[in-house]
């Protein structure tokens, strides 16, 4: 099964609050959007995101990533829609 963005993003924020505590939308705001890019110039992993905060908050997200990244290198952009 192929990861979304948003299930992607939910994987990261989901064990940054079981890891290192905080709510769910301190660590959405701290990873930010997740980039895709074509599968044909990025083989080996087509997706990013590009951390902000503190020191603290960027270290547990990168740390984080190195894993996501060899458990799910390919993700659609495919986005469900926002509840309002």
């Amino acid at each position: 099964m192929t990861m979304t963005t948003n299930d992607i993003l939910d994987l990261m924020v989901a064990a940054l609050v079981r890891k290192s505590g905080g709510s769910n939308r301190h660590w959405r705001l701290a990873i930010g959007p997740v980039a895709v890019y074509s599968s044909a110039t990025h083989p080996h992993c087509n997706w990013s995101v590009s951390p902000s905060g503190s020191a603290r908050d960027t270290a547990a997200i990168e740390q984080l990533l190195d894993s996501v990244r060899l458990s799910h290198p390919i993700v659609t952009d495919v986005r469900r829609p926002h509840a309002r």
